[in-house]
């Protein structure tokens, strides 16, 4: 069971112990988005070392990216004919992030559910953030899921993604209260707030760190 966070401040900011930590040697970043690319505006204004931003589908996210001269790749689960095989989905992923040379993979909304075959590519490099407090509301209707059950506090947690939705070492939450009369759509937007200010401070810390060790390596 993670830490919780006894004061509701929505500033608080809950670090975890992880083995992602230094694994990140000449880190390159991709981002996996599908949607508006909010969350991917604030890796890119953080100056995170984005390399390449990789879509499910024609979206934003591919826009703001193409502004901030960041390459892209278009992996549409629309060109699968038929039922849908997400196998060899995944290795199409696979092959445009090794292409890229890329180190780390920054989910953000990404829209498909990959394979298992990514986290043996990537293993331990693929980290994502989610909007409630894990092992809290897992899913796609995490938001929903918490206003239902009536809790008095929700908040998003960024963690190391693994075979296993919503799963894998946690290495940041943060909370926030739940006010009366809240709903999905203001509640949502508020976890985002936070998501946006705590996922490229945790994915700068991932950088950073790995820059000390391999510096130290040297």
């Amino acid at each position: 069971m993670p830490q919780r966070i006894s004061d509701l401040s929505p500033r608080v900011l809950v670090p975890h112990k992880s083995s992602a930590r230094g694994r990140f040697r000449g880190v390159q970043i991709a981002v996996m988005a599908s949607g508006t690319g909010t969350i991917l505006q604030s890796l890119i204004e953080a100056e995170l070392p984005i390399a390449l931003v990789i879509a499910d589908r024609e979206c934003a996210a591919l826009t703001r990216a193409q502004e901030a001269q960041i390459a892209t790749a278009l992996v549409e689960r629309g060109s699968f004919a038929g039922d849908f095989d997400r196998d060899a989905y995944t290795e199409q992923v696979i092959t445009s992030l090794q292409t890229a040379g890329i180190d780390l993979v920054a989910m953000a909304g990404f829209g498909t559910i990959l394979g298992p075959a990514i986290f043996d590519a990537f293993p331990d490099r693929i980290i994502n953030t989610h909007p409630s407090l894990l092992p809290d509301f897992k899913g796609w209707h995490a938001v929903d899921d918490a206003l239902r059950a009536g809790v008095s506090e929700t908040g998003c947690t960024v963690h190391i993604a693994t075979a296993l939705v919503d799963e894998g070492p946690i290495l940041a939450q943060e909370a926030l209260p739940i006010y009366e009369g809240e709903t999905v759509a203001r509640l949502h937007e508020r976890i985002k707030e936070i998501e946006r200010r705590l996922y490229p401070m945790v994915l700068r810390g991932l950088v950073n760190e790995s820059k000390q060790k391999s510096e130290g390596s040297i």
